[in-house]
């Protein structure tokens, strides 16, 4: 991997690579640093590995390595502590953890993506703490690591000098809400513009998207019902409409959602809604009476409520925090 040439005043990034390591997590930051430096930042992007030897990741891609620990300067910037899918391979390495451990004793800012979590959770980092991870090992992080308070939801989460992110592409996020914090938001912004991504989400939006979870149910009459409402989520749907058009009753069809979403219908058919109102707050600049029509809340005072029950947030508060990467909470 190429490195940024140093300076006295650079901010000097490590980020962890290791056998088998996800290759988005070192990439998605280290690219994020890197382009911050063609709007005047000055970051020196190392990436590390525990012998100093190129690895290969889980995509079978080799990445060149900078350097082994040791050979970094005694203080460092930040350290982003990449994961691997087996994180039980990856904390039983002890060459892994113990680079991990020097690191992170090293560094002002302490940050994991995805399963690397899992790591700093084994150094000790995380005891006490609020952690993000990947949603599907949440569940694992807070079995193996119970002295970390994990949260399922948030894209990443912010405890003192320690920041641990969602999967893979939240590093990205994560990568530039740090960026923001060094630098303002109108440089992140640049950078956002010049990768084509959207300004980074922030720290407390869902991980989860509604679009998505149709794929995760099983019965294929409830997976028409939740696309037809996906697919339009402005249109009149009720109870009565989505059964009929899938062919079951009002009562089985309800009995479908509670059982595979642990949603009723109504549910259901507002989180689509406030997902796309979201969409076009994020993506766009027209009035909050607009978008509420536009996503079917059919006024502005009924997707505020609906906007205050769920993020804890007005519309309006929501897009403004969108063009920031801090937390809207």
């Amino acid at each position: 991997m190429a490195r940024v040439s140093a300076g006295s005043t650079d901010r000097v990034v490590a980020i962890t690579a290791f056998e088998g390591v996800q290759l988005l997590d070192v990439t998605g930051p280290a690219e994020v640093f890197g382009t911050a430096n063609l709007f005047g930042a000055r970051y020196d992007v190392r990436a590390v590995s525990p012998s100093g030897a190129d690895v290969r990741t889980s995509s079978g891609v080799r990445i060149g390595v900078d350097s082994d620990a040791r050979s970094l300067p005694a203080r460092l910037s930040t350290v982003v502590v990449a994961g691997r899918r087996d994180w039980r391979q990856a904390v039983a390495d002890v060459d892994i953890v113990e680079c991990v451990s020097e690191l992170v004793h090293r560094s002002d800012r302490v940050t994991s993506v995805c399963a690397g979590a899992f790591l700093l959770a084994h150094v000790g980092v995380l005891d006490g703490r609020r952690a993000a991870t990947h949603w599907r090992l949440a569940d694992e992080l807070a079995a193996a690591y119970p002295l970390v308070s994990v949260e399922t939801d948030p894209l990443f989460v912010r405890d003192g000098h320690v920041t641990t992110s969602a999967g893979i592409t939240a590093g990205i996020d994560l990568a530039l809400s740090l960026v923001e914090d060094d630098h303002g938001p109108d440089l992140a912004r640049e950078v956002a513009r010049e990768l084509v991504v959207f300004m980074a989400r922030p720290a407390g939006q869902s991980q989860f998207s509604v679009r998505l979870t149709p794929r995760e149910a099983r019965h294929p009459r409830l997976r028409r019902a939740m696309d037809t409402v996906v697919a339009d989520p402005a249109a009149p749907h009720s109870l009565d409409t989505l059964a009929r058009d899938v062919g079951v009753s009002p009562r089985h069809l309800t009995r479908l959602f509670r059982g595979e979403t642990g949603m009723s219908p109504g549910q259901y058919i507002e989180s689509a809604r406030l997902e796309s109102a979201r969409a076009l707050l994020e993506a766009g600049d027209e009035p909050v009476e607009a978008v509420a029509s536009q996503s079917g809340f059919g006024s502005a005072e009924t997707m505020r409520r609906a906007f205050h029950h769920t993020l804890g947030v007005a519309p309006t508060t929501y897009r403004a925090r969108f063009r920031s990467t801090k937390s809207a909470r």
